[in-house]
């Protein structure tokens, strides 16, 4: 989640692009509910303005009563990637794979494991819904909070080591772990159960797996991210779960997410990218782990 170090002018671009349709598709919503209803009803007469009344028009209103303003928090993310250096590790085609989701979904729950340089995008991204980021580094979570307070993160350990993978790949496919459940209770060794109770409790329709670290042997694998993902999506009351797990090109992603998220589920790959659409399992408990 915290990449080098990247000039990428049209990843720059993307982003502002992004955040300026996001912010215009606001003010339009917000110009059309406070629109009157008499001009909307199709059963209303069509009154033709008057001379006086077009020019009474054109002066100057105030705008403080009458104009929509961009949020706060989009005005504060525009502000950021247009000044910034840093861009975020994902390419411009992976980061609208994820985007054109949430301008479906948003506001929505969405869930993310990993805290970085990208993390004000996604919050931004989904405006007016519910944003959580996971974080392994404590003293990164302290600076993130200093320059963006508004947002919603949690420190989180990780059992788990990228030289572990394959015996864990062995465990994962024990009926533990397969079984569906609550993964605060799940016996599973792979299940991720210290999580804070606002995980475990919210329905959430996206995932990010961007994190742990997971780039040499002894550091934090995604092995228990990836498969604590598929289970809540499992295991949610109604509906689907949009997952996204990055840095598919490494053996752990790779293979994990096709063993835990499902082949059968994987909606597309965008380079370092893939998307899955995983359903509840609530109401087909006879459903195979995998389709």
């Amino acid at each position: 989640m915290r990449p080098k170090t990247q000039h990428t002018l049209n990843l720059k671009l993307l982003i502002i692009g992004v955040f300026l349709a996001f912010s215009l598709l606001f003010v339009l919503r917000s110009s059309l509910s406070t629109s009157d209803p008499k001009l909307s009803s199709p059963t209303s007469q069509t009154i033709l303005p008057s001379a006086s009344s077009l020019i009474k028009d054109s002066k100057p209103t105030n705008c403080s009563s009458t104009c929509t303003k961009i949020p706060l928090s989009l005005a504060r993310a525009l502000m950021h990637y247009t000044t910034s250096t840093i861009t975020p590790q994902q390419t411009h085609k992976e980061i609208s794979v994820t985007a054109k989701v949430l301008e479906k979904k948003s506001p929505c729950n969405f869930l993310v494991f990993g805290l970085g340089h990208d993390s004000l995008m996604w919050s931004a991204l989904n405006y007016g819904g519910r944003t959580i980021f996971l974080e392994e580094d404590e003293a990164w979570i302290e600076q993130m909070k200093l320059k963006f307070p508004m947002l919603e993160s949690y420190h989180v350990t990780y059992d788990s080591k990228v030289n572990q993978a394959e015996n864990l790949m062995g465990v994962g496919k024990g009926p533990e772990c397969t079984a569906l459940g609550d993964t605060r209770y799940s016996m599973c060794q792979l299940a991720l159960k210290g999580l804070p109770n606002e995980v475990y409790e919210t329905k959430w329709d996206l995932i990010m797996v961007d994190a742990p670290t997971g780039y040499h042997e002894e550091a934090p694998g995604r092995m228990s991210a990836i498969y604590t993902a598929g289970m809540m999506a499992r295991n949610r009351e109604e509906g689907e779960t949009h997952v996204f797990v990055h840095d598919v090109n490494r053996e752990v992603e790779d293979k994990f997410s096709m063993a835990f998220l499902c082949d059968g589920y994987m909606k597309k790959q965008e380079g370092r990218l893939r998307h899955f659409r995983i359903p509840s399992y609530r109401d087909g408990l006879d459903m195979p782990f995998c389709p």
